[in-house]
């Protein structure tokens, strides 16, 4: 199930049980729309309705086998109305979908915050305005060194291996003194 235009097709999940209906806190807003964001609550929301759509398909499924089979069998007539299986099935893949974005993006977060902290080994907090004395949390300037010196190594890389990937695309050769 690749993404496609089915993944917004609106099958995403409504307010939660028990959500009050009336106008929202600022507080509140912000939660949910901090839980709209995030990609593993968004999979949590969408399982019990991926069972539900499952549920569903199947016994659609059954219902027009059983159907088929009698209409085959010459014991009924075709005239009886059933529910459309493609329906069920585009609703399922739809929330399939949705479900395989979720768990991609929830992916590349991870990857970004493993290369964040391989890249940012310790935070430097700043000190709050008027707090700026020795009273304040921050580094010592020995732990503060290294941790720049890393950064300015990391900055390089990232900027001969640019540099290489300019000169690659334009077919330039390195200067002879070297990056």
């Amino acid at each position: 199930a690749g993404p496609g235009p089915a993944a917004g097709s609106g099958a995403g999940p409504g307010p939660p049980p028990g959500a009050a209906q009336g106008p929202a806190l600022p507080a509140q807003a912000a939660a949910t729309q901090a839980q709209d964001f995030d990609p593993v609550q968004r999979f949590r929301l969408l399982l019990p309705q991926l069972k539900e759509s499952l549920q569903t398909l199947m016994k659609v499924a059954a219902q027009n086998l059983v159907q088929n089979s009698s209409i085959d069998n010459g014991q009924k007539s075709a005239d009886g109305a059933l529910q459309r299986f493609d329906k069920s099935l585009e609703e399922f893949y739809a929330l399939c979908d949705q479900l395989e974005l979720c768990l991609r993006l929830a992916h590349e977060c991870l990857s970004q915050s493993f290369d964040s902290a391989k890249h940012a080994p310790a935070l430097v907090p700043a000190a709050p305005k008027g707090e700026g004395g020795p009273g304040g949390e921050t580094l010592p300037y020995t732990q503060y060194l290294p941790l720049i010196k890393a950064q300015i190594a990391g900055a390089k890389d990232i900027h001969n291996a640019l540099l290489e990937g300019t000169n690659k695309i334009t077919g330039k050769l390195p200067p002879p003194g070297g990056p």
